[in-house]
């Protein structure tokens, strides 16, 4: 079985990388910070995972941070609307794992140098063992 942290982290790039809106409005999706990409574009950054669960059956609750890198301004709510679908989608079956709930707790948007903007959507997942 797949940890619950790297099961989350695979659900949300597949989801991501099959979302044909977000992918006419940026260059790629990447598995961390890309080495050669040039903006605009969306990673799925740290996961960070503690103890949750039932009585009866393990769980954890992962936090998966999902970024979407870019410039100028015109892009970023349209992308931000993609992301909220595929958090939306995170519920199922992931490498051992059912997600039963994921829901966005914070968001931070900010600006750059040159006009690059970064804005960062921390995801809460609540996984229990398959």
């Amino acid at each position: 079985m797949t940890s619950a942290e790297g099961a989350v982290r695979a659900r949300a790039l597949d989801l991501l990388a099959r979302d044909d809106a977000l992918a006419a409005m940026m260059h790629g999706v990447f598995d961390g910070v890309p080495p050669r990409a040039s903006a605009p574009y969306a990673m799925v950054a740290g996961a960070e995972g503690r103890d949750w669960g039932t009585k009866d059956r393990a769980g954890r609750e992962v936090r998966l941070t999902l970024v979407l890198v870019g410039v100028g301004g015109a892009m970023e709510d349209g992308a931000a609307g993609c992301i909220e679908r595929v958090v939306a989608a995170m519920r199922g079956t992931a490498g051992g794992w059912n997600i039963v709930g994921a829901r966005t707790i914070r968001t931070r948007f900010g600006f750059g140098r040159e006009g690059g903007w970064r804005h960062e959507i921390v995801v809460r997942c609540r996984c229990l063992a398959a």
